[in-house]
């Protein structure tokens, strides 16, 4: 068994600080309009150039283990930010590292470590609340642009590109980001219902200058299990055939088979019906989800073998319709699907119900995907630069942009540059726990609330003491310290804006993370030569550790 190296209380809080300090020097200056870039290299060796707190974090591992257990909880709350917000990680992080500091000095001294942690949680959740008493409704484009631009470290291009899409494709749409092919970035708004499958056989081409099969007036056969029976196909395609030469059969069905397979590719060559087919998209019981919508969306029904339903039985009424049917060897679009509004409207409803009793983020996107479908709104961002890191660096502030946007819209918008966390601390100044440590606790916190204005003001060159104690004399919180000129104004006016979720967020991971450590009585890694380190030679070991991240 692999010996293990033990510390415990105050030695073992130390040594994970002194990875919380590591990582957060490393992360803080990302922070802010002035925030700088952070150079590192990569497993494989390529250099990358970013300005995100989040892929910082990823790229820092520590040789001393202890140490690095502490920057490894941290960098779990700016994960989990991240995953929840898409923005607020350099925040987050701040916030961790200065409630770490102060609640392990707190500890040292001989403070009850679970009081502490009672009187912190209850600070977090009053300053959340005024937070959140503070926040704004988005109320027009115009600042759905200033949150993106101002996320994407103040690039107006991004912010306007990002506010254009999620007005084209709606609350409900969906905007995915890629990474591009040329110089510029690119906006494509992509209309109809989008299905990730291409067609079964490149039989069913229709154009000759590419592998694109375009059906027009379709009728659509949906089917939740394998077309094998030919003769019943055969009979439904000869009920098209008569309804007129300009209607075309669309099959989406788990698979087609054989003989079916067959007499769909030989009366598409001759010409004589027009058809194609592709499988269902995804899989279970979302596959089944996603073929009701498709249902709706196009007044048709699903055939499903559970219920009975068989293909010979079939009436066209029971089919699905839309104008144009776009299908290449990856991808489907069903354009002027020719459903019940009232219908798809009651199938997003009920979406918007199941989505919104789902703890899952993974699974609420995928409803969200779903939503984006049946209203036709999918709009994709591709991001161009002149090289492949300028190119993942954009990426990644986009991606940052975009999921503050959508914050925004959710939960509405604050004033920024780290003043709704500041002017929370205010509402802490009464607030009493049930004795003197659950009273440190709560300083804590309304301390801590101050560091991320500190640290924009810091990245700019100014003093952040002097800038944070300033604003606290302000009557008006949404007056603050505008780092791009260096000047004071009303933030909201200015267009310095954050979502509001974003903010919540991060102080509730960075709290989460501090109480981890700060309870910690022990610590329990692998053999850990940096163990041996003497008292004296702090300094040489932090140096040590910084050359070994």
């Amino acid at each position: 068994m692999t010996a293990r190296f033990l510390s415990f209380s105050d030695q073992a809080r130390e040594r994970m600080l002194h990875g919380v300090d590591i990582l957060t020097d490393a992360v803080k200056v990302t922070l802010g309009p002035k925030g700088r870039n952070v150079l590192f290299e990569t497993n494989m060796g390529q250099l990358r150039v970013t300005k995100d707190g989040v892929t910082v974090a990823k790229e820092i591992e520590l040789k001393d283990r202890t140490a690095n257990m502490g920057a490894q909880i941290v960098k779990e709350a700016a994960n989990r930010t991240a995953e929840i917000a898409g923005d607020g990680t350099s925040t987050s992080t701040i916030l961790a590292h200065a409630l770490i500091h102060e609640g392990s000095k707190a500890v040292t001294s001989g403070m009850n470590p679970m009081d502490l942690k009672r009187g912190i949680d209850l600070a977090v959740a009053k300053a959340i609340k005024h937070i959140l008493s503070k926040a704004k409704p988005v109320a027009n484009h115009d600042q759905i642009t200033r949150v993106g631009t101002v996320a994407s470290n103040n690039n107006k291009e991004v912010g306007e590109m990002i506010s254009k899409a999620m007005k084209e494709v709606g609350e409900d749409g969906v905007i995915t980001v890629e990474e591009g092919s040329g110089r510029e970035n690119e906006l494509e708004i992509v209309e109809g219902m989008r299905l990730d499958k291409g067609f079964i056989s490149p039989y069913f081409v229709t154009e000759k200058n590419g592998l694109v099969s375009n059906l027009l007036d379709a009728y659509i056969l949906i089917a939740d299990h394998k077309i094998s029976d030919a003769k019943a196909l055969i009979n439904l395609m000869e009920k098209v055939t008569s309804e007129g030469k300009g209607r075309s059969l669309f099959i989406i069905a788990d698979d087609v088979e054989g003989d079916s397979l067959a007499a769909m590719v030989v009366n598409h060559m001759r010409g004589v019906l027009k058809c194609a087919a592709i499988k269902a998209p995804s899989f279970g019981d979302r596959r089944k989800g996603i073929l009701e919508d498709i249902a709706i969306l196009t007044g048709g029904k699903v055939l499903t073998e559970e219920l009975g339903s068989k293909l010979e039985d079939l009436n066209l009424n029971e089919l699905g319709n839309a104008k144009r049917i776009e299908m290449d060897k990856d991808e489907t679009m069903i354009v002027g699907a020719k459903g019940s509004n009232q219908s798809v409207k009651d199938r997003c409803d009920q979406i918007r119900r199941a989505m919104a009793s789902e703890d899952s983020e993974y699974e609420k996107e995928r409803y969200q995907e779903r939503l984006a479908r049946l209203v036709g709104g999918v709009a994709i961002l591709r991001i161009g630069g002149s090289s492949e890191a300028e190119v993942k660096e954009k990426k990644d502030l986009v991606d940052d942009a975009l999921h503050a946007t959508r914050c925004a819209v959710e939960e509405g918008i604050v004033p920024g540059g780290g003043v709704a966390l500041l002017y929370a601390s205010k509402s802490l100044k009464r607030l009493k726990g049930e004795n003197s440590d659950q009273d440190r606790g709560i300083e804590i916190v309304r301390e801590a609330l101050s560091a991320s204005v500190k640290a924009i003001a810091d990245n700019a060159g100014a003093k952040g003491e002097l800038v944070a104690s300033k604003l606290l004399d302000q009557k008006d919180q949404e007056y603050g310290y505008d780092a791009a000129i260096g000047k004071y104004c009303n933030l909201v006016k200015a267009g310095i804006i954050d979502p509001a979720k974003v903010v919540r967020t991060a102080l509730l991971d960075a709290a989460s993370v501090a109480n981890s450590i700060i309870t910690a009585e022990a610590a329990i890694v692998e053999d850990d030569t940096a163990h041996e380190v003497e008292e004296d030679e702090e300094d040489k070991y932090i140096g040590t550790a910084y050359d070994n991240y």
